[in-house]
């Protein structure tokens, strides 16, 4: 098991039922940065990737606690699905990233981008933040807290880029996530909800986190009241919002060779609306050309990959009782094509992948397989479309709907 994040189903199942009975407590201690982070459940790679289901996590939650007494830790769960959502009906926000991120390696100077080297590689010269960059580089992993900190010090006490921080994280973490990733970023950066900024502070870090600070606090005087926040031209900030694609939630009735495309934005076919899809084949990519040129992610980050995509093809064989097929595919679309082509299917059928990294291919995909005469269906889950539909505006009017969701009056 991985020692801060466990990735594969068996594991993660054991971690969150080791953490089910500190619910109770979660509320006053999730704050803290302990060595270890024991105090916090470190399920965001498996929720990620649905190796673990939020719909299983809520489920425990509520039989064993009160709503009042889980909330904060059920709001945390729904942090993850809210931002999902809120991308989901601004697609452009993803691309826009991605675009920049691109530019601005080409376009900044190079002191700037040599600064921005030297910070995210833990040479900054301020101690504490440069602990936390080493750590996510060595580990994949950050507890939340040290994740504002350091994006708030890249953002407003550095002046770098915020949309290559947010890129450094995305190369690095294990539970790196399109829409929380980038929207996190946005919102330290004061764009996600505009003239609202996170400020790092050096009493916050003194009070949450001293493992930080004790032993060296060099440089840790630029953190202390006086941080001002990076202006932003308001226009990044205000962002279109377009109308929810209405996926199916159940499968129809067809004939024909079926398979399944299995993909990293949910790796549990095995359980909600696929689970009677009796394929003929399951497949999924990985795509180290991808991965490595287009995103430059660690090898700590695509080992993890090739972890949950191995743990969910042994257990959608397992469960559906065929051939399950990885894919080494230089470009993901070919060899789904190939795939499908192979194995004489009439139909592909997949979760429908979330803005990010394997949507990006999606319109690729359709008309490879349309030239092949393969349909492509795509299904969301039940609780996705509920959630997906409350993320019209701000976490707390998100919320106020998704909690009488949850805990509906009596």
């Amino acid at each position: 098991m991985n020692p801060f994040e466990p990735l594969i189903r068996q594991d993660a199942l054991s971690s969150w039922r080791a953490f089910l009975p500190k619910v109770a407590a979660y509320a006053s201690a999730r704050n803290h940065v302990k060595p270890g982070h024991e105090n916090v459940s470190r399920l965001g790679a498996c929720i990620r990737f649905r190796t673990l289901l939020e719909d299983e996590i809520i489920e425990d939650t509520l039989n064993q606690h009160t709503f009042q007494v889980a909330e904060k830790w059920l709001q945390e769960i729904c942090w993850r699905r809210y931002w999902r959502g809120w991308l989901e009906m601004r697609p452009e926000v993803w691309s826009n990233w991605r675009r920049q991120v691109r530019a601005s390696r080409q376009t900044l100077s190079a002191e700037t981008l040599a600064r921005a080297e030297a910070v995210s590689a833990g040479r900054s010269g301020v101690a504490c933040m440069d602990k936390i960059a080493r750590e996510l580089i060595e580990t994949g992993y950050l507890h939340n807290h040290a994740r504002m900190w350091w994006a708030s010090f890249w953002i407003h006490v550095e002046q770098l880029p915020w949309e290559l921080g947010a890129d450094f994280f995305f190369r690095h973490l294990l539970d790196a996530d399109p829409a929380s990733n980038t929207l996190s970023w946005r919102w330290v950066a004061g764009l996600q909800t505009p003239g609202k900024t996170y400020l790092v502070r050096l009493s916050n870090i003194e009070k949450y986190a001293p493992s930080y600070l004790r032993g060296n606090e060099t440089g840790s005087e630029r953190l202390e009241d006086g941080v001002v926040s990076a202006l932003f031209p308001q226009e990044i900030a205000n962002v279109e919002r377009s109308p929810l694609i209405d996926y199916p939630t159940s499968l129809a009735q067809t004939t024909g060779r079926r398979g399944l495309w299995l993909h990293t934005d949910d790796l549990s076919p095995e359980i909600g609306p696929l689970t009677d899809l009796a394929p003929v084949s399951i497949a999924a990519y990985l795509s180290e050309p991808v991965y490595k040129n287009i995103y430059e992610l660690s090898p700590q980050r695509i080992a993890s990959l090739r972890t949950v995509t191995q743990d969910g093809l042994d257990r959608a064989a397992a469960h559906f009782a065929c051939p399950a097929t990885v894919l080494e595919a230089e470009d993901p679309v070919l060899g789904l094509g190939s795939w499908a082509k192979e194995a004489g299917l009439a139909e592909v059928v997949a979760f429908a992948p979330l803005i990010g990294p394997v949507h990006d291919i999606l319109s690729r995909l359709k008309l490879r397989l349309g030239e092949i005469d393969v349909r492509l269906t795509l299904i969301r889950r039940p609780s996705d479309v509920t959630a997906f539909s409350f993320a019209t505006a701000g976490f707390f009017p998100f919320w106020q709907k998704m909690s009488r969701h949850l805990n509906p009056p009596h």
